[in-house]
This record gives structure tokens, C-alpha cells and sequence, in this order.
């Protein structure tokens, strides 16, 4: 067989492997998730967590400008060798598809966190009713607690690179609880693509080949420990955004700092909300008149910052990583972020909040 056609063939074998591999959660959870994945995970952020910008970005930045190059040369003699450029960008995809998948990915078909943690999956208007006013009550306390008055609201008096050093607390208070959510070795980078992560709608990702949690770096400082936390709980090898959410939202919740609490319940309660104004109108109306006057500055803020930066790029971008997390496992694509409120609704349903 000629050379040219064996990464494109190892591509399509890697697109079947996984359709099969789906079937083995269990296997992925103990042999990938919670084996290779550990060590693989641990020494990414070891060697690259101390350098102060993102080696990621700039790998990604590189690559773009060598894709635009090789494009711009080949446009000319397209039509006479379209058979070995699509080898070649076949090729090329297959390798990025096996170090995707070999360096994180594979924790998309690991063992869902609801089974894992004996969480049930579905819940009724009443459970989501009892959560949404505990954590009104909740949040209304924290944010009186912060600023002693309950129409101000929270100002957060940390910078960026210190919130990332106070999170850790959090994970370490969480993994007393749970030790399968244990975190070590900060690797927290402000993206330097946080500008065109804005206008595409997102606050920060994680880089799969380099284990960096990627963090915008632009936004509203009240949410920005909580989207930390989701990116941290990413490098942990959780794959599902509505299981980040929920790792996030506990982390957060379980640090000693009240402004990164105030971070977890604020967030938390905005998703309730928005469900219940999807749910039942005048049940939200309700609802949002015991919320504090400061909390709902706080959401206005970040409704404004992202109003400002809304076009048609953004609905694009979302509708492609909405496709992108519905062939990687998540049925539900871009919903699968608010799909976190059934965890920490059965889960706060037996425990206090």
C-alpha cells in the first residue's frame, strides 16, 4: 500500500474504534479516565503550568498560519492534484484526531458522573422549586454578607491570577468529600484569544493537547471563578459540560472565600432562573422578586458585556460547537451547560445546600 493513503485509512479505522468504544464506559473509566489520563494529564500541566502565557494559543496561532500558507500555495494547482491535497489534509486530520483523543478526549465515553456519584436523572417542578428558593436564600446571604447592603453588587477585590491560586482551595475542600476530584498542578492561563472568544460567545476552553484551561479573560469578574472551575474541572478529565458545571459549582461553593462562593451560587442560581423562565413564566416573576436588587445588577453586567460583543459570528461558532458536542456524546449540544441543574437538583434534594 502506497504511504499516502495510510494515515487517511487509520482515520477511518479511529472513527469506527470510537463508535465501538462508546459501548465500554467502564473500561474508559478505569483504564483511560482514571489511568493513562492521569499521568498524562499531570505531567502537561507540571511542565507547561509555570510558564505564564498560554503555549497552547500560541501553538494553535502557528498552526492556523502554516494551514493559511500551505491553502494560499495550493490554490493554483487545486483542480491537477485535488487528489493528493485531500490525502494530504486527510492525513493530517488523523493525526490530530488520534492525539485529540489519546491526550483527552477519550473522556467524553467515560462513566457519566450521574452514575458514578448515584445521582438520579430527572426531577419535578416541585424539586426544582425547593432547590431554586434555597438557593435564593442562599445567594441573598452571601451577597449581604459581601457588600452589607442588599441593592449593591459584588465588586470582587481579587485580580485574575490570585482567583486562580484561591480556587485550588476549593478543589481541595471538595476532594476530602470526594477524592476522584482531587486537583494538582495549576496550569490557568488567560487566553490570548480572548478577544475572538468573546465575540464567539465563550468563556474559556480547554486545550486538549497541551492541558492548559484556557480562561477569557474580558468578562464580568462575578462569574469568572465559577468558569475557572469549569475549566479546572476539565483538566480533570471530565469531558461533559453539565458535569463541569456541576464540579464547578461545587468547588466553588466549598471554598472558604465568600466572593468565589458568591461566584457558585450566583452562576448556579442564573441557570434556575433562566429554566424557570422557560418552564413557567409567572412562577419566574415570582421567583426574581425575592432575588436582592445586587445579585440582578451583577446579571444585567454580564448580560450588557455580552450584548456588546453579539454577532453573527457567535450564533455560528455555536451552532458548529453545538454539532461538536453532539457527535462527542452529548445529546443535548449547546443545552448540555444547563443540563447541570438536574445534578445539583437531585443532588441537594438529600443534602444541605
Amino acid at each position: 500500500m502506497k504511504r499516502k493513503y495510510i494515515l487517511p485509512l487509520l482515520f477511518l479505522v479511529q472513527i469506527i474504534a470510537l463508535k465501538i468504544i462508546r459501548f465500554f464506559p467502564e473500561y474508559v473509566e478505569l483504564f483511560y479516565s482514571n489511568g493513562i489520563y492521569v499521568y498524562i494529564s499531570k505531567f502537561s500541566r507540571i511542565v507547561l503550568g509555570k510558564i505564564p502565557f498560554s503555549v497552547g494559543d500560541c501553538i494553535y496561532f502557528i498552526l492556523i498560519v502554516f494551514a493559511l500558507k500551505w491553502f494560499w500555495t495550493k490554490r493554483k494547482s487545486w483542480t491537477l492534484e485535488w487528489k493528493n491535497n485531500i490525502l494530504s489534509i486527510l492525513s493530517v486530520l488523523s493525526v490530530f484526531y488520534f492525539f485529540f483523543h489519546f491526550l483527552w478526549a477519550l473522556n467524553y465515553y467515560r462513566e457519566p458522573l450521574f452514575e458514578k456519584m448515584n445521582i438520579e436523572r430527572d426531577y419535578t417542578d416541585a424539586d426544582l422549586l425547593a432547590f431554586t428558593k434555597k438557593l435564593i436564600t442562599k445567594t441573598n446571604t452571601i451577597q449581604s454578607q459581601i457588600t452589607k447592603n442588599d441593592s449593591l453588587k459584588v465588586t470582587f477585590p481579587y485580580s485574575q491570577n490570585q482567583v486562580f491560586e484561591m480556587n485550588q482551595n476549593g478543589y481541595k475542600n471538595l476532594s476530602k468529600k470526594y477524592a476522584f476530584f482531587t486537583y494538582s498542578h495549576l496550569s490557568i492561563k488567560k487566553s490570548l484569544f480572548s478577544l475572538p472568544l468573546t465575540y464567539m460567545g465563550f468563556s474559556g476552553y480547554l486545550n486538549p493537547f497541551t492541558n492548559e484551561a484556557q480562561v477569557n479573560d474580558l468578562g464580568p469578574m462575578y462569574s469568572f471563578p465559577m468558569t475557572t472551575n469549569h475549566e479546572m474541572a476539565h483538566q480533570m478529565g471530565y469531558a461533559s459540560e453539565s458535569e463541569c458545571n456541576f464540579i464547578g459549582f461545587m468547588s466553588s461553593i466549598n471554598n472558604d472565600d465568600l466572593y468565589i462562593q458568591y461566584s457558585g451560587y450566583s452562576m448556579a442560581l442564573r441557570y434556575c432562573l433562566n429554566n424557570w423562565q422557560v418552564r413557567n413564566e409567572n412562577t419566574f416573576d415570582q421567583l426574581l422578586k425575592t432575588v436582592h436588587p445586587g445579585i440582578l445588577k451583577n446579571y444585567k453586567e454580564s448580560r450588557d458585556f455580552w450584548e456588546e460583543y453579539q454577532t453573527p459570528i457567535e450564533t455560528g461558532f455555536h451552532a458548529f460547537y453545538d454539532r461538536f458536542l453532539k457527535i462527542n456524546q452529548q445529546k443535548d449540544g449547546m443545552d448540555s451547560y444547563s443540563k447541570f441543574v438536574n445534578l445539583m437538583v437531585n443532588y441537594y434534594k438529600v443534602r444541605p445546600l
